[in-house]
């Protein structure tokens, strides 16, 4: 049976990014774009390519950790060890080893999918709060910011400065993580396995946010035509016009939803 794990030159105890890591970096080295006509190259291109094809995913990769202890287990590994002895105490530590392994294993691949769940969340939440954000000003035209005394202003401000640093820093790391950039592709087989792990592009996702957003706003307004919402003469946060105060309030939504989201994840653990 090939040993991947060598191929890629990684631990067994790897994690997904540095398999990732390290296929990357192997790749470049020996693609054929750089290797033009080195068969050895090539070959060991498609080494680590099938290396990483197993490795990179955590399903497979467990079946194939799973195969090897099995393999050491029932004494086929190479070698006169303690994985081939026919000892009672051999076949008694083989078996706690494989148990323990075979534990590591499953809590390796539920912590995998624990990281992608939370990194998959942490790109809804704030998604949905900001087209969420616009609807509610669409629909409640709030004047909190007029109608606040100066200290309520400051604090509008400073966390509208806050959350518009939260939110790029946020977006980045979406657009990092589940988006490529179209503009920077070309043909090459690492472009393409790329594209696979980032299914979205740049400019889809820029384009599906604006869409989303200008819909929930004009929905926000029809709604609130259609009821025909006014706000009273004294202080309301129910304005009957849209002011120019309303582009501070979607920063300051996000902010909260994803520090609630923290809060309730840490508490889940």
């Amino acid at each position: 049976m090939p040993n991947y794990y060598e191929k890629l030159k990684v631990s067994p105890k790897a994690s997904n990014a540095e398999i990732k890591s390290a296929y990357r970096r192997l790749a470049r080295k020996l693609h054929p774009d750089k290797n033009i006509g080195s068969e050895e190259t090539a070959t060991s291109f498609a080494a680590i390519a099938e290396a990483y094809e197993i490795l990179g995913d955590p399903k497979q990769r467990a079946a194939y950790d799973r195969s090897i202890l099995e393999a050491q287990f029932n004494g086929s590994a190479d070698g006169d060890t303690i994985f081939t002895s026919s000892n009672s105490h051999a076949r008694r530590w083989r078996k706690m080893v494989y148990e323990q392994r075979y534990n590591e294993i499953i809590d390796r691949m539920i912590a995998d999918e624990r990281r992608e769940t939370i990194a998959l969340q942490k790109a809804i939440f704030p998604t949905v709060a900001l087209i969420a954000s616009f609807f509610l000003i669409g629909f409640a035209k709030p004047g909190i910011f007029a109608g606040s005394p100066i200290i309520g202003q400051i604090i509008l401000i400073s966390l509208f400065i806050a959350g518009t640093i939260h939110l790029i820093g946020r977006f980045r790391e979406i657009f990092e993580r589940f988006t490529f950039n179209e503009n920077e592709l070309h043909d090459s087989i690492l472009d393409n396995a790329e594209q696979i792990e980032k299914p979205y592009s740049r400019s889809t996702a820029v384009l599906f946010l604006c869409v989303g957003v200008i819909v929930s706003f004009c929905a926000g307004l029809l709604l609130s035509y259609l009821i025909g919402i006014q706000g009273s003469s004294s202080f309301s946060i129910i304005t009957p016009a849209l002011t120019p105060e309303v582009i501070i309030y979607p920063p300051i939504f996000v902010l909260f939803v994803d520090i609630m989201h923290s809060l309730v994840s840490r508490f889940e653990r």
